[in-house]
């Protein structure tokens, strides 16, 4: 091909991108997974069958590698749909800690339970400023009261489950206890503006198949309207459920364990070039059995846990070429940005069931057999080992602010910044990039300081787009900083350097802070603190300075909020 060719080609391909990024009004899909492992899924090295997924991923998306959420379900979400920190949207510490320490941050703001209003949620914006229709399905944990719906922070129309978790099959569980205990309440459906009775939901129900064709639906009605689109699934969230023809699909797939998993999924990502050569693995310390003591009968039980987990994964994935399918039907999917993410790290610890971990509960109300598990009538997780193995190579998982708990799968795909096959951004990026990311290609501004006569917060976030067109950094290295802290546990980053500070003991000398370089150590296993004590003494200031903009208020004794059960304080 002649240079003449090519610089024609050249010329041509990047003024139709400039003109489809510019002039066209395009739509948004948001797609989250609940407590997905950052391998769980075939474009980070999974063995799960994820085939639309891995589409998405190797046509023309881009996959992030440097992603980052906060270290809980309801946090990462305020942070989705505003753009700013959770603490200052409302959901500052998770609900079930907020219950049972009142003394510290009750009545303080930002530790409101659920989505304030001193921030304006992206549906808002999109629909009142850019006028789009907006809709929903699927989990929403940002408030339980009629004045917390989704329908009263933008979304036209909405079904969605109200808490954190809750039966994949709808299946409600009777007791002759007169208080139900937390959390075997009712799963507060909602639609729109009203309440939904659990028993009018269709015989067939499941989570993810019902979240989805309800998505459908409101994307079928008769709109020329652009569209903002929130499928939230609830998978592959504890308790452990799915069709028991997927759970036979995975059967004899994990029997060698968690940590011949760990090791085949660290291999899947050198393979793909998502980590160098020379990574080392984190390794878990733990209480529970491990596999190498385990006896049969129980590594069969905890094996078959991890295949009901992949068949949560699959039909995930099988709903999520649905939707792709319905947006090639319709012609809309070269005009629809797409965004599949992970709200968190993988469920290690089971932060918001600790009332169900009991076997007087587990006996009394469900059938938790081996032949049984995987049904509407049993209720599980599969544990810290397995979880660990998902977030292959990264240190600890969910509840943590190291990187098993932060870091996690994101995939953008959109038809006119598609010119190559697969993108890997190594890019530093944060849930609050989306909603700025959002409004500039939609080409919406956002309302500043004030909205609708209130006072509201701008966001913390930055946009991707001049990373997604020109491959230009999306944070300052040397000036931007991100902080996390929740359950007491902090951290601060700039650059590739981040500072840890996670209570060892009840008595604040235990515990000191932790400086880590990411660029060759992802793992966290190298303690620089005393080597590079200028760089933490900076980072420290900086945390400072992060709590004092965001309002953090942290337990006076971290250890005790984290690591005890916040229902009897033991």
């Amino acid at each position: 091909m002649s240079v003449l060719r090519l610089i024609f080609l050249f010329v041509f391909t990047t003024g139709l991108q400039h003109n489809l990024l510019t002039t066209s009004r395009p739509n948004f899909l948001i797609i989250v997974a609940d407590d997905l492992g950052y391998t769980d899924i075939s474009p980070y090295g999974s063995e799960i069958s994820t085939p639309h997924l891995e589409s998405l991923a190797l046509y023309g998306g881009t996959l992030f590698t440097d992603f980052h959420t906060a270290s809980a379900c309801s946090p990462t979400r305020s942070m989705l749909l505003s753009g700013t920190d959770h603490h200052l949207a409302g959901i500052g510490q998770m609900s079930h800690i907020l219950q049972h320490y009142p003394e510290i941050w009750d009545g303080k703001q930002g530790y409101e339970g659920y989505l304030n209003n001193r921030v304006v949620a992206l549906p808002e914006i999109l629909k009142d400023i850019g006028g789009y229709r907006t809709m929903m399905t699927g989990k929403w944990h940002l408030g339980l009261t009629k004045k917390q719906f989704p329908s009263k922070r933008g979304f036209e129309k909405s079904f969605a489950q109200l808490r954190g978790a809750g039966n994949h099959f709808n299946y409600e569980v009777k007791t002759t206890e007169e208080e139900t205990i937390v959390a075997l309440k009712s799963l507060l459906y909602v639609r729109n503006d009203e309440f939904v009775n659990h028993t009018t939901l269709p015989m067939d129900y499941y989570s993810s198949d019902y979240f989805t064709s309800e998505l459908i639906r409101f994307l079928d009605e008769d709109d020329e309207r652009p569209f903002f689109a929130y499928l939230a699934f609830t998978a592959p969230h504890w308790p452990l459920q799915a069709p028991n023809e997927l759970i036979k699909k995975y059967k004899g797939r994990y029997n060698a364990g968690p940590d011949a998993l760990r090791a085949a999924r660290l291999e899947s990502q050198r393979r793909l070039g998502l980590l160098p050569p020379d990574v080392v693995s984190a390794t878990l310390s733990m209480n529970e059995t491990s596999w190498a003591v385990m006896s049969d009968e129980e590594r069969a039980f905890s094996a078959k846990t991890m295949e009901i987990y992949a068949a949560m994964v699959d039909r995930m994935d099988y709903n999520i070429g649905r939707l792709v399918n319905y947006l090639h039907r319709t012609n809309q999917f070269n005009n629809t940005f797409i965004l599949f993410m992970s709200d968190n790290g993988a469920e290690g610890a089971v932060l918001e069931a600790l009332p169900l971990q009991s076997i007087d509960h587990s006996v009394v109300y469900f059938d938790n057999s081996y032949e049984n598990i995987g049904t509407k009538t049993s209720y599980i997780w599969y544990g810290p080992q397995w979880a660990h193995a998902t977030m292959a190579p990264y240190r600890m998982t969910k509840g943590h602010i190291t990187e098993g708990g932060i870091r996690c799968p994101a995939i953008v795909y959109y038809s006119p910044l598609t010119l190559t096959s697969r993108r890997v951004s190594h890019e530093f990026c944060t849930v609050m990039d989306i909603l700025p990311t959002i409004l500039e290609l939609a080409g919406v501004a956002h309302p500043g300081t004030t909205f609708q006569g209130r006072q509201v917060f701008l966001p913390r976030g930055k946009s991707w787009m001049s990373h997604l067109r020109w491959h230009r950094p999306i944070h300052d290295a040397c000036q931007a900083f991100t902080g996390w802290e929740l359950f007491g546990e902090r951290a601060i980053r700039r650059g590739n350097y981040k500072a840890v500070y996670i209570a060892k003991g009840p008595l604040p000398k235990e515990t000191k802070w932790e400086l880590y370089d990411l660029t060759k150590d992802k793992d966290e296993l190298k303690d620089l603190a005393e080597d590079k004590p200028e760089v933490l003494k900076e980072l420290i200031e900086l945390w400072f300075k992060y709590e004092n903009e965001t309002g953090v208020i942290v337990a006076p004794n971290p250890y005790e909020l984290s690591y005890k059960d916040p229902q009897t304080k033991k």
